[in-house]
């Protein structure tokens, strides 16, 4: 039966990401102007190299002279076959610039989301057990600072504290000996020594977020009839709470797995800038800036899929999770 439930959601998601490729491409589409109007405006102050035919011949080129639906099939047919094009800016295939720095893009995404779900789920539990105590009173505190927090201002706040007081700097993923360097032991575990920056960093907002809704959502099922009937009986107030309550509050926080990956990915747009990652964010700004639209369309397109990919996730979690589920009424 589970696979069957698999296989329908994989048939689902098939026309939700051509859909989600035609909506990317337009999205990239929209902007006045294009790369070839670009070029030319940073070619403005050499007049010599313009000339009539020049723009016509550039468009030619670059394939801008075709209709935006013609652009689209042949990006799509290149999609199809693993090809997403070249990117005008750098002049090269933009599978290669995107893989260099989806890993590291990929890595830090998945190790936040699972630091801020470790995080959050035992927090919210506490404070909804210690409902208006000092300890709760403290985490609502933080959870509020964490959420109105943007990433990038406490990527400036860290760097400046540990530039300040410690006289190091926590920018990058490496230290500058390591940049060029082939991977080693050394290497590696100087990796993970700037690795935990960034966590935190893309973490926090999400992690005060989760603990808000894993705290009121417990506290509503420990208001229900069948936790009162359970304690009325004699039954532990540890196996009460793990038994029913808590795999009940956990359906909600769950069930935005689907775009709390692909969130946390754009959400490192800035705070890669700051910090100086080798992640996608950086290229993907300046793709944008520059209307690179094979790059962008490229990278807005793998950000939807991971949403897809996420909710596919969410939804076998949460038939595991939840018992009311069945795989017949889906």
């Amino acid at each position: 039966m589970i696979i069957r439930y698999i296989i329908q959601r994989l048939l689902y998601a098939i026309p939700t990401l051509v859909f989600i490729s035609i909506v990317s491409f337009i999205i990239i589409q929209l902007p006045p102007g294009d790369f070839v109007d670009y070029i030319m405006a940073e070619m403005a102050n050499d007049a010599s190299r313009l000339d009539a035919d020049y723009e016509a011949q550039l468009r030619k080129e670059l394939g801008a002279d075709k209709p935006v639906y013609i652009q689209y099939l042949l990006w799509m047919q290149g999609v199809l076959v693993g090809d997403f094009g070249v990117s005008f800016m750098w002049n090269r295939p933009v599978n290669e610039i995107i893989w260099e720095r989806l890993s590291y893009t990929l890595l830090i995404a998945f190790v936040s989301l699972i630091f801020t779900y470790l995080l959050a789920i035992p927090v919210g539990i506490y404070a909804a057990t210690h409902q208006y105590s000092f300890g709760d009173y403290t985490l609502t505190f933080l959870g509020f600072i964490g959420v109105a927090t943007p990433n990038f201002l406490l990527a400036l706040v860290l760097i400046w504290i540990f530039h300040q007081y410690f006289g190091i700097s926590i920018g990058g993923l490496f230290s500058p000996e390591f940049y060029d360097q082939p991977w080693s032991f050394a290497k590696f575990l100087d990796f993970i020594s700037h690795l935990w920056v960034p966590i935190i960093v893309v973490g926090t907002a999400g992690t005060a977020w989760l603990i808000r809704i894993m705290r009121g959502t417990l506290m509503d099922e420990l208001r229900q009839q069948y936790v009162m009937t359970a304690r009325a009986k004699g039954v532990s107030e540890r196996r009460l709470l793990y038994k029913y309550p808590v795999r009940m509050a956990l359906v909600p926080i769950i069930s935005v797995i689907g775009w709390q990956l692909p969130e946390m990915i754009s959400a490192t747009v800035i705070t890669s800038v700051v910090l100086s990652l080798p992640t996608i964010g950086p290229i993907f700004l300046k793709a944008l800036s520059g209307q690179d639209m094979f790059l962008a369309g490229s990278i807005v397109l793998i950000l939807s899929s991971l949403t897809v990919v996420g909710n596919f996730v969410s939804d076998i979690l949460l038939v595991i999770v939840d018992p009311r589920i069945h795989f017949e009424s889906n």
